[in-house]
């Protein structure tokens, strides 16, 4: 092992720029954090992840507090222990470095390396434990490579197909837009009305694991049950019947005679509610209406400029367009109208659905705005059936159907069970289960994404690419003056040979979804230099993760994508299990306020003065500003703070010690430079209490045995809290023991080093650089800290020796009295007794019967 670096030799002042870059040489020198690709027998592994980033050049406090986190479970596992892997990468692909490159001039693998290098550079000096010889970026050939190799041996297990759907087409960017890049109807770069566009794209076969991915959520018992809510309502399961309503008369559709609709719903129990058929702007029915009207054309166009996720529909006006066309009850052969809704969505269930007003709000404002029916079916209970009505608000309560016919009397699971039934029978539909998830999606029109390696033939149609030909790399010389996807305009890349016949052919210039790439990335850390994706021996044994560590915002679509993932690889043959992640914490967001200038401009936090009486102005002005709420720092209000700057006029350990110490971790925290200047004097007060390591004038041993008490509780509740993911009790807990530390002066010299010892020992995991930098003043050349085991308390020190008993009258509280946690009965009421309190409230009166609890209270009847 490298020499141990000596401790700063300062009087009082603890020098953290010199400490902690010194400490980081020594644990990089010592390879304290590395680990093999796979452990040898009988080691404990465990494996910490915390969600990697994206590189946009800088980091922030969110990335500051999730580190942390990380960084304090694994140095907390290191010491008990375990074999730990740490690694750190980056998730480097995406849109942003592609407008850089357009706005900047620059190549986006340039602006993305440039912006790892200083997000790495920032990292580092946080001391965390990471283990950067794994290190390696989703843009990185070798790992993209790797990648398609993954997607290759997928589409031959039958996981991915290639079929047309509609998208969201920015017809000036010319690429397809998420649902949340649509904003009031216009994308959100370019500022053009989208379009609805049919492609054909890449989707992952993610509805087959739909059923075992909704079951398995049950067996994740550590992760927080709200994410495991979140995905379980994504998934979305649910029972209910196709049904198919004939048209009254065929209509003519692009290219064939439609004769029915089918619709699948969850509540075929309301069919006698039915007032309308809705179908999507894209379904074969509105085509034919636009054929016969010029306004039925003009209102799909109008749809398919409207943002079709679930917040812009349910928050956007319900519209529609009366079609003219009719179909007919299953079950009453009654002619309702067909209409064209810009609620309804090609994506979802079958594109059309029947409108129940009177039990579906969104149903119900519709037929209030174009004058349909509104026929109540199901009765809540108690109320009469003659005089019930709805109102502006449908009910959606469970009940007992009415105006029903055969379903009369029927509460609301029986009358779904008969509607089937009759459905059934009547050769209607039939009872099925279906699934709100849709396969996954992954072809994106643009250049800075992983190629998708397939290649399309003229007379072979679509051949993979040859295994020998991996990678497909992106080519360097693009051009990002024109709009769309630069792959589609390059001169060469895109022409090849096909493998299969020889002939000229075409590459994918699609990309994939850069969720693709983090849906496997804790699985290439596992052996990141590998030649095929995973090597067996590695993921068998670092696999699952153990504790991942991440935001709530990626509770459903990364996580549900990860999960996939695993599955198909586990198809495939690269993986044994399905799970990724045993355990998950999501931490909260980091809170600041926010500032405004006079004229209305954001301001960031050291462009401002707060003032004793309460007010606020920009710094070296008068002029004032306002003072907004506590919310999460973003950069568009310029609440933020750089943790750079922070760790320049503090240290690293008073952010990592802040960050920790405001808050449970999975609540926002407020950032506050109050509590900052707080760590750093605890730091300081730490540090100075470290040097006073001398024997006392006068050593009382009482005060030794009270002091090592103190430190054998604080050993066991600090590993209880880190246990318990609960680190702000941790370092309250600390900041007990360094308080019994300044208050035990009169201690043995060997209890105080115990304790001191013991407060550097638990605080390693949170303030890892004073830990070593007092470590190495009390024991010179005895080592890292980072490499001792964790402390185990010792539980004769952690019995109480006395204990405080409530001291009752007739069963009214007259007292407290102090006795040994052994004394007897006999001796345990003796001291009631004499307590002033109970003697006055005894008032002479003889004691009929004493009840003692032990440990707790003693009742005196009189």
């Amino acid at each position: 092992m490298p020499d141990t670096p000596q401790p700063i030799q300062t009087d009082a002042r603890y020098d953290f720029a010199a400490a902690e870059p010194r400490w980081q040489q020594a644990w990089e020198a010592a390879r304290c954090f590395s680990v093999p690709d796979v452990p040898p027998a009988g080691a404990k592994k465990y494996y910490v992840l915390e969600m990697f980033p994206y590189p946009s050049g800088k980091i922030h406090m969110g990335h500051v507090r999730n580190y942390t986190l990380g960084d304090v479970v694994a140095r907390y596992k290191r010491a008990q222990g375990h074999m730990v892997m740490h690694p750190m990468g980056w998730d480097a692909f995406g849109l942003p470095a592609e407008n850089a490159a357009r706005e900047r001039g620059t190549h986006p693998a340039k602006w993305t390396y440039a912006n790892i290098a200083n997000m790495r550079a920032e990292l580092k000096r946080m001391g965390l434990s990471l283990e950067w010889d794994r290190e390696f970026a989703t843009c990185d050939p070798e790992y993209y490579g790797q990648q398609q190799k993954l997607f290759l041996d997928c589409l031959q297990a039958g996981l991915v197909e290639r079929k047309e759907s509609w998208v969201n087409w920015d017809p000036v960017d010319g690429t397809v837009l998420a649902n949340e890049q649509v904003i009031d109807g216009k994308g959100w770069r370019s500022g053009a009305p989208v379009e609805k566009k049919k492609l054909s794209q890449w989707f992952f076969a993610i509805t087959k694991f739909a059923p075992d991915l909704l079951e398995a959520l049950d067996g994740l018992d550590r992760w927080p049950e709200r994410v495991r809510l979140m995905q379980a309502n994504w998934i979305g399961r649910s029972e209910g019947a196709r049904v198919r309503f004939k048209l009254a008369a065929p209509v003519d559709g692009p290219g064939e005679s439609i004769e029915e609709v089918e619709v699948f719903t969850t509540r075929p129990d309301t069919l006698f509610g039915m007032s309308f058929l809705a179908v999507a702007a894209e379904h074969p029915l509105a085509a034919a209406a636009a054929q016969r009207s010029a306004e039925a054309a003009a209102f799909i166009a109008e749809c398919r400029a409207m943002g079709t996720s679930e917040v812009a529909i349910e928050q956007g006006e319900k519209k529609g367009f009366d079609t003219g066309f009719t179909v007919r009850h299953p079950f009453t052969g009654q002619e309702y109208p067909v209409w064209i809704a810009n609620f309804v969505l090609m994506e979802y269930g079958t594109g059309a659905i029947f409108g129940c007003p009177a039990h579906d709000q969104r149903d119900l404002d519709f037929a209030r705005k174009y004058g349909l029916s509104v026929t109540p079916v199901v009765l809540p209970n108690g109320a009469d059936a003659a005089t019930f009505t709805v109102g502006n608000e449908a009910f959606t309560e469970d009940g007992i159907s009415f105006n029903s016919d055969f379903l009369n009397g029927l509460d609301v699971p029986a009358a779904k069970r008969a509607a089937i039934a009759r459905i059934e029978e009547l050769g209607q539909g039939q009872g099925v289960t279906n699934w709100r998830l849709r396969d996954w999606g992954v072809s994106r029109q643009r250049y800075w994404g992983c190629p998708i390696p397939v290649i399309h033939c003229d007379d072979c149609g679509v051949v993979p690419v040859p295994a020998d030909q991996l990678p497909v790399v992106l080519p360097e010389d693009v051009d990002f003056s024109k709009p769309g996807n630069p792959l589609d305009h390059h001169p060469t890349w895109r022409h090849v040979n096909c493998p299969s016949c020889g002939k000229p052919a075409r590459r994918e210039t699609d990309t994939f979804d850069t969720f693709v790439d983090s849906s496997w990335y804790f699985a290439r850390f596992c052996s990141p230099r590998a030649a095929q994706p995973v090597t067996n021996a590695a993921v068998d044994a670092w696999l699952p993760v153990d504790q991942y560590i991440g935001g709530i915002e990626h509770a459903i679509l990364h996580l549900l994508y990860s999960r996939f993932f695993t599955r198909a690889m586990k198809a495939t043959g690269h993986v044994k299990l399905d799970e990724p992640f045993a355990g998950l914490f999501t931490q909260g967001m980091v809170t600041h306020e926010s500032y405004k200038g006079a004229d209305g401009r954001w301001l960031y936090p050291e462009e401002v003065e707060k003032r004793a009486d309460g007010t606020a102005v920009v710094k070296g002005t008068e002029e004032p500003v306002t003072v907004g709420r506590i919310e999460s720092m973003s950069k568009s209000k310029r609440n933020t703070v750089d943790p750079g700057a922070i760790i320049n006029r503090y240290g690293a350990d008073t952010a990592r010690w802040f960050i920790l110490s405001d808050n449970p971790p999975e609540r926002d925290m407020e950032w506050s430079e109050s509590g900052v200047a707080g760590a750093s004097r605890f730091i300081g007060r730490i540090w100075r209490l470290a040097q006073n390591m001398s024997e006392a004038d006068k050593p009382d041993e009482a005060v030794g045995k009270k002091l090592r008490q103190a430190t054998h509780r604080a050993i066991a509740a600090v590993t209880e809290a880190l246990e318990a993911f609960t680190f702000n009790v941790a370092v309250a807990k600390i900041h007990e023991l360094a308080n019994t530390i300044g208050d035990s002066a009169a201690a043995p010299l060997a209890a105080r080093r115990e304790a001191m010892e013991a407060l550097v020992r638990l605080s390693a995991p949170m303030m890892p650089h004073l830990a070593e930098e007092i470590w190495a003043l009390l024991n010179p050349g005895q080592g890292l800290v980072a490499t001792l085991p964790w402390l185990e308390a010792d539980p004769a020190l952690l019995r109480a020796e006395t204990a405080t008993l409530a001291v009752q009258v007739l069963g009214k509280l007259r007292g407290t009295i102090e006795v040994a946690v052994d004394a007897t009965d006999e001796e345990v009421f003796a001291l009631a007794e004499a307590e002033p309190n109970v003697i006055r409230a005894l008032d002479g009166k003889p004691v009929k019967k004493r009840i003692h609890v032990k440990g707790r209270v003693v009742n005196l009847v009189i």
